[in-house]
């Protein structure tokens, strides 16, 4: 091993209550930049509901690329103190998101001296791309999953005399959840690089395991909408089917 390949000689002398201090300072900054992002969006609330609530509408950019007629869902509130929660909950969802790519700058800084040089750049390749695969999943579900849910599910009724009443507590829950699930599936091509990289996985396995993988991608894709239409199923499946076609080629350059 070369010595450009080693910690350097502070990395290694740092003794154990060093390091208990530094991760402490690396959780202050966090905890103060991301408490700073979720009061900026608190404090920008017509800002922030507007892109949150925007999906209810057929003014939002996917109805009108589609073409669907013209609908508004009506949300109500149920509780006294519900909308307050709910906007301290958004906002917090939101500073989150603003401030991860920070986030996971401060836990890599933290990490990064106790990896080799090598090890560092695969570190990095991984935070990077995972990062950036959370993202698209998160505005994957924001653009088209989550509205189409929103159109059929709040729209849908067994009889003309039976009205919709939709709570915003059910709108938010449905919204946040949705995000969330769709990032981390979205890190399935991350995972299998990290795993095919391990020698846990080969392509072969995964090609020869393709049937498998499709029943166990449409039965998530079913858990993750909520409807019960073959064509909202089918654009939930797609990707991460894409997403699974996209991890075998890795893991074949990988291997």
């Amino acid at each position: 091993m070369s010595e450009a390949d080693k910690p350097s000689e502070q990395e290694v002398t740092l003794t154990f209550w060093d390091h208990l201090d530094e991760l402490r300072a690396v959780l202050i900054r966090i905890l103060v930049i991301t408490a700073i992002a979720a009061v900026a969006a608190f404090c920008l609330k017509e800002e922030l509901f507007a892109v949150v609530l925007a999906p209810r509408s057929s003014d939002f950019i996917t109805y009108r690329v589609m073409g669907v007629e013209p609908f508004c869902i009506n949300l109500m509130n149920t509780g006294l103190t519900e909308q307050f929660m709910i906007h301290l909950r958004t906002a917090l969802y939101a500073g989150v998101l603003v401030a991860l790519p920070y986030i996971l700058y401060q836990l890599f800084r933290f990490v990064s001296p106790a990896l080799y040089d090598h090890e560092r750049r695969y570190a990095t390749l991984l935070v990077g791309s995972g990062y950036m695969m959370f993202m698209m999943g998160t505005l994957l579900n924001y653009l088209l999953i989550f509205p189409l849910t929103v159109k059929f599910l709040g729209t849908y009724q067994v009889s003309p005399d039976v009205a919709n009443m939709l709570t915003i507590q059910s709108y938010i829950d449905t919204l946040l959840m949705m995000n969330f699930v769709m990032g981390i599936v979205f890190e399935l091509p991350v995972v299998c690089w990290l795993l095919g990289k391990m020698g846990l996985v080969t392509a072969p396995i995964m090609s020869q395991w393709r049937r498998h993988a499709v029943v166990v991608i449409l039965i998530v894709a079913a858990i993750i909408t909520p409807t019960t239409d073959a064509f909202t199923l089918f654009l939930v499946a797609l990707p991460i089917w894409l997403l699974y076609e996209m991890s075998i080629w890795i893991v074949r350059i990988t291997n």
